[in-house]
C-alpha cells in the first residue's frame, strides 16, 4: 500500500489544532451532469441507502441517476444565489465566523469547512488542515442529532482518509449536539425573533429530516434525538404540546420513514381550519434545498392550497450571532486538554531547531 507524501515539516513550527466542520453537501452547480455526479455519490452511500448492492445499483443507475438529476437541477435552480449553493455559502461563513469567534476566546486554532459528498470533500479538508500544521483535529459534524445515515458517514470518510495517511493526526469527534443548552438557545432566540416582527402562530411545526423508520427499530438513535431537541425548545419557548408539533420530511422511495409527514400534516392542519402555522427545522443549521425549496415553497403551496391561510418559514440559524456562540461553545468543550494557545517565543523555536538539526534532522 503507498501513502500520500506528508506535507513539509519543520522542527521548529509549534503543533497547531485545527477544526474541520462537516456538512452533507452540494452539487457543484444546479445542473443535470452536476446532479447527476452529486446524486450518484450520495446515494452510493450505504450509510444513506441500506439496500444490497447486487439490488440497489440497477435501481440506482439504470433508473435514478437517469431521471432524477434534471428535476432536482430545476429546484436547486431555484434556490441557487450569485455566490452558489445556499448550503456551501452558509458553511463556508461558519467556518470562517467560528475561527474568528475561538480566537477572541484566545484559542489560535485553524478552522477549515468540508462537505461529505460534494466538493471540498472531507478528504480535502483533512489534507489542507495537515499541510497547515495541524496535529489534532476535532471533527464537528453539523448534524445536531445523530444518526448512522449522517454523523456515521462522516467518520466513513475520515477512516477512508486515514488509510491513506502516513503521519496521522490525534482525531476527535463531535458525534451529536441536539440538547446542548446554548443550541436550544439559540434555536429560541430564532424563533422569538421572528415571532416579535411577525406575531405568533396558532401552530409551530418543527420539521427534522426523515430516514427510513426501519433505522429505528435497529437502534439508531435519530428518532429519539429529535424529539428531545424539540421538546427542550417548546418548554423554552413556552409551548405545550397542543401547539408545537414534529415532523419529517424528504422521504425518498416507497418504505415506511419517520412519521408524522411534514406536508400531509400541513395539509390537515389547513384542512382542520388552522389559519397560521409557522414552521422551523432544527436539524438543519444552514439554509438548504430542503428547507428554502421543500419547505419555504412546496410545503408552503400545499398548505395554502388545502384552505390555510398564513404560513411562515423560519430560516435556519446560518450566522446567528446565537448559533455562533453555542458553536464555540461546542468546539471548546471537545477540544479541552489540547494546547490551542501558542506560548512559544522565537527563541524557543530556535532551540527547538538547533536540537533537531544535531540529531541529524534536515530543519
Amino acid at each position: 500500500m503507498s501513502f500520500r507524501p506528508e506535507p513539509p515539516y519543520r522542527h521548529a513550527d509549534p503543533a497547531r489544532t485545527g477544526v474541520l466542520l462537516c456538512n452533507l453537501g452540494t452539487p457543484d452547480a444546479p445542473t443535470a451532469p452536476a446532479l447527476r455526479r452529486y446524486l450518484a455519490e450520495f446515494l452510493g452511500d450505504p450509510r444513506v441507502v441500506e439496500i444490497p448492492r447486487a439490488v440497489w445499483w440497477p435501481i440506482l443507475h439504470g433508473i435514478i441517476l437517469r431521471t432524477r438529476p434534471a428535476r432536482s437541477a430545476a429546484k436547486y435552480a431555484s434556490i441557487w444565489t450569485p455566490e452558489g449553493s445556499p448550503l456551501r455559502v452558509w458553511t463556508e461563513k461558519q467556518a470562517k465566523m467560528l475561527q474568528g469567534y475561538l480566537g477572541e476566546r484566545g484559542h489560535q486554532v485553524l478552522v477549515h469547512h468540508a462537505m461529505r459528498y460534494g466538493q471540498p470533500s472531507v478528504a480535502q479538508g483533512l489534507d489542507a488542515l495537515k499541510a497547515q500544521g495541524a496535529t489534532r483535529v476535532l471533527v464537528l459534524p453539523l448534524y445536531p442529532q445523530y444518526s448512522g445515515t449522517t454523523t456515521a458517514s462522516v467518520v466513513d470518510a475520515v477512516t477512508a482518509w486515514s488509510r491513506g495517511v502516513r503521519r496521522l493526526p490525534e482525531l476527535r469527534f463531535v458525534m451529536r449536539f441536539h440538547d446542548h443548552p446554548l443550541y436550544i438557545e439559540a434555536l429560541a432566540r430564532r424563533v422569538l425573533a421572528h415571532w416579535a416582527t411577525h406575531g405568533r402562530p396558532d401552530k409551530l411545526l418543527l420539521s427534522f429530516h426523515g430516514v427510513p423508520k426501519r433505522t429505528l427499530t435497529l437502534g439508531d438513535p435519530y428518532h429519539c434525538e429529535c424529539h428531545k431537541t424539540a421538546r427542550l425548545l417548546a418548554e423554552r419557548l413556552g409551548m405545550g404540546p397542543e401547539r408545537c408539533i414534529v415532523t419529517f420530511q424528504s422521504r425518498f422511495g416507497r418504505a415506511e420513514w419517520l412519521q408524522p409527514y411534514t406536508e400531509p400534516t400541513l395539509r390537515k392542519l389547513a384542512r382542520q381550519g388552522v389559519a397560521r402555522v409557522d414552521v422551523m427545522c432544527p436539524g438543519f443549521v444552514s439554509d438548504c434545498i430542503e428547507t428554502l425549496e421543500e419547505i419555504a415553497m412546496e410545503a408552503r403551496d400545499a398548505f395554502l392550497e388545502s384552505g390555510g391561510r398564513e404560513f411562515h418559514y423560519i430560516p435556519c440559524l446560518n450566522d446567528q450571532h446565537e448559533w455562533l456562540v453555542a458553536l464555540t461553545a461546542i468546539a471548546e468543550q471537545h477540544m479541552a486538554g489540547w494546547p490551542t494557545r501558542q506560548t512559544d517565543d522565537d527563541e524557543q523555536r530556535a532551540r527547538r531547531r538547533e536540537r533537531a538539526r544535531a540529531l541529524g534532522a534536515a530543519d
